[in-house]
């Protein structure tokens, strides 16, 4: 039996999840502008053609998409997110890990920790976690 026409594909799914994830990282951080939510809008298009060509690779497109974001707005605004674990020293961004790999995290290679999954950047900031 074929799937109903009116139900999203595994890509668009694993599309619309990532897209999701990093917008609520990027509303916890209070910077989900119109042109930050653009840049999201783009790398997702990129990370749809790269599904496409590898369907294996759907389970990194969440950690993909926070990195391309993430690169995007070091280009145009700076260092995002903003570590909240180290209290001092030079201001510095979390990195996503895996790099490539499934269950995506923010990471503060100075401490040493896992900070937040992608897209639960408000729990580790104080505020709530997505359902």
């Amino acid at each position: 039996m074929d799937p109903s026409p009116d139900l999203p594909s595994p890509l668009e799914r694993t599309l619309h999840a990532a897209r999701a994830l990093v917008l609520a990282d990027l509303a916890a951080h209070q910077v989900a502008a119109p042109d930050v939510v653009s840049m999201v809008e783009d790398s997702v298009v990129q990370r749809r053609w790269w599904a496409e060509q590898w369907p294996d690779g759907m389970p990194y497109v969440a950690g993909l998409v926070a990195q391309d974001v993430q690169d995007a707005l070091l280009e145009r605004y700076g260092r995002w997110p903003l570590c909240p674990v180290c209290g001092s020293g030079d201001p510095h961004a979390l990195d996503v890990e895996p790099e490539l790999g499934p269950d995506p995290h923010w990471v503060c290679h100075q401490a040493g920790v896992k900070v937040a999954a992608v897209g639960a950047l408000g729990a580790a900031l104080g505020g709530s976690s997505p359902s």
